[in-house]
C-alpha cells in the first residue's frame, strides 16, 4: 500500500515528542557590544568567550538565532565579546581534536552525545555542568531524558540544541512532473521512485558524503529496518551479533542498490553537507534524507511551500516505519581550562534559556530540545514544520547513529566504507567482513 498526498491538518498535528549537521564554508567572526547604555552585571573586567560552532551560514535559521542571542548577551554585558569560531561539522570535528590534543578547548565548543563526547570527559577536557543547570531552573527546560545522552557518572557535560529523527524531505512539484502520485512505503518502490525521476531528467537524492557522516545516516536507517527494529550496534558490542550478521549483509546490499539505481547526484563524495543541501533547497533534487533540524532551513528555502516528509519505507518487507534513526542534538560543552569558567557558565545558561524562545519566534523550534511554550499552528508555522511534528508524535523508538555508539577508530573505518559504497559497487559480505575486522581490532 502507498501513501496518498495529503496535507496535515493543523489542528491533528502532535505537540513535540521526546524522542530520541552542519553546513557550510569555515568562517569567523566576532559579535562585539555597541550599546554602551545598556546595564553590565557590575564592574567586571573585559571578558572574550570563544564559541566554537556549527553554524556557518548566515541565512540559516540557526545563525540567526545564535548571534541574536549572543548580540543581546554582548549589549547586556558590556564587558563580554563573544568570539565566533564558525566551522561545517567535519571541520569542527577535526579542529575539536587537535585542540584536545594540546588541551586547548574553546570555552565553549560544539560535542556530540554518547560515545562520540566520552574521549573527551574521559581526558577531563570538559567542566561539569550541574551547577550552572540549576541556575534559573534551566534543567526544567530541557525534555525528559534527552540530557541522559550527554551524562557521565551522574554529570552532565554538554548542553543540547535539537532533538531529532531522520525523515525523507521531497518536492512535491518535482513528484509530480515524474507522475508520481504517492509517497514510497516500500524499499522498491522507493528504488522504482529513484529510476522513473532519472528517467525525467531528475536527481532523485542529494546527500552532502564528502562529510562522511550524512551517507552512513541514511544506511543505518536501511539497517534499522533489515534488523526488524533497534539494537544491532549494541547487540554487537554485547558480543551477540557480529557485522557478519545477515541483517547487515542485506542492509549493505539494499543501500548499494539505490545507489546503482542512480539515486544520488554526480560527485556526492565531493560535497560537502552544505553543498548537497542547497541543491534540494533550490529545487535540483527530488528527495532528502536528513534529520529534522534541516526543517527551518527547508522551509525558508525557494522550495520550502513545496516540500514534504515520509518516513523511511520497509525493506524486503521488515522494519516498522515509525522507528526512526534518532539524533540528540549537537551540544555546547564548556572548557574545563576556561580562564573564565563562571562567566562562560553565566553566558551559556543565559543562551540556554533563551534558545526555546528565539527559535519559535524564529520559527525554527520544531526540533530543539527543550520545552517550547507556544501554539505552533497559531504562530503560522508552516504546513511543513506541522507535518514533522506529527510524525515526531508518533515515533516508537529507534536507534542513535553508527558513531554515537561505536568507539572512534570502528567509526572511521565504517564512514571511509560506506563512502566507498557512493563510488565503486563492492560485495556486501566483504563489507561485513570490513567493519567486524575492524571493530575486533578496536575493542
Amino acid at each position: 500500500m502507498r501513501t496518498s498526498f495529503k496535507w496535515m491538518s493543523l489542528a491533528a498535528a502532535a505537540a513535540l515528542m521526546v524522542s530520541l549537521a552542519a553546513c557550510g564554508n569555515s568562517d569567523k567572526d566576532e559579535t562585539t557590544n555597541t550599546d554602551n547604555g545598556s546595564a553590565s552585571t557590575d564592574k567586571a573586567e573585559n571578558v572574550t568567550i570563544t564559541f566554537q560552532n556549527i553554524y556557518p551560514d548566515p541565512n540559516t535559521p540557526s545563525y540567526k538565532i545564535a548571534h541574536q542571542i549572543g548580540d543581546q548577551y554582548t549589549k547586556d554585558h558590556p564587558n563580554v565579546k563573544i568570539e565566533w569560531d564558525s566551522l561545517n561539522t567535519d571541520q569542527q570535528k577535526l579542529k575539536l581534536k587537535t585542540q584536545a590534543a594540546s588541551k586547548e578547548v574553546p570555552d565553549i565548543t560544539i560535542v556530540n552525545p554518547a560515545a562520540q563526547m566520552k574521549d573527551f570527559v574521559d581526558a577531563g577536557l570538559f567542566a561539569p555542568l550541574n551547577d550552572m543547570l540549576d541556575q534559573n531552573g534551566l534543567k526544567d527546560t530541557f525534555q525528559e531524558g534527552i540530557l541522559d545522552f550527554y551524562s557521565f557518572d551522574n554529570n552532565v557535560y554538554a548542553l543540547p540544541d535539537g532533538n531529532n529523527v531522520g525523515v525523507m524531505f521531497y518536492n512535491k512539484k518535482l513528484f509530480e512532473q515524474a507522475g508520481i502520485t504517492a509517497t514510497p512505503t516500500t524499499f522498491d518502490e522507493l528504488i522504482n521512485d529513484v529510476k522513473t525521476l532519472k528517467a525525467k531528467g531528475i536527481t532523485p537524492m542529494v546527500t552532502g558524503e564528502k562529510d562522511t557522516w550524512t551517507g552512513s545516516f541514511l544506511f543505518m536507517n536501511v539497517l534499522l529496518r533489515t534488523n526488524n527494529g533497534p539494537g544491532f550496534l549494541s547487540d554487537v558490542a554485547a558480543g551477540t551479533k557480529t557485522f557478519n550478521d545477515p541483517a547487515f549483509v542485506e542492509a549493505v546490499d539494499s543501500f548499494e542498490k539505490l545507489v546503482q539505481a542512480g539515486a544520488f547526484q554526480d560527485g556526492a563524495t565531493s560535497m560537502d553537507y552544505n553543498a548537497g543541501e542547497s541543491l534540494f533547497k533550490t529545487g535540483k533534487a527530488a528527495m532528502y534524507y536528513m534529520g529534522t533540524w534541516a526543517t527551518g532551513a527547508i522551509d525558508q528555502s525557494d522550495v520550502g511551500a513545496d516540500v514534504g516528509v515520509f518516513k523511511f519505507p520497509t525493506v524486503n518487507g521488515k522494519g516498522n516505519a515509525d522507528e526512526y534513526m534518532l539524533a540528540p542534538g549537537s551540544a555546547f560543552a564548556i572548557s574545563a581550562n576556561s580562564k573564565h569558567l563562571q562567566e562562560t557558565k553565566d553566558f551559556l545558561n543565559y543562551f540556554m534559556l533563551q534558545y526555546p524562545k528565539v527559535s519559535f519566534d524564529m520559527k525554527n523550534a520544531v526540533s530543539v530540545a527543550q520545552k517550547v511554550e507556544g501554539d505552533f499552528a497559531a504562530a503560522g508555522y508552516s504546513a511543513l514544520q506541522m507535518e514533522v511534528a506529527g510524525l515526531k508524535g508518533a515515533v516508537k523508538g529507534g536507534d542513535l547513529s553508527f558513531d554515537n555508539t561505536m568507539n572512534p577508530a570502528t567509526s572511521q573505518a565504517h564512514l571511509t566504507s560506506i563512502q566507498n559504497l557512493f563510488v565503486q559497487q563492492v560485495d556486501p559480505a566483504s563489507v561485513a567482513k570490513e567493519h567486524q575486522s575492524a571493530f575486533e581490532a578496536n575493542k
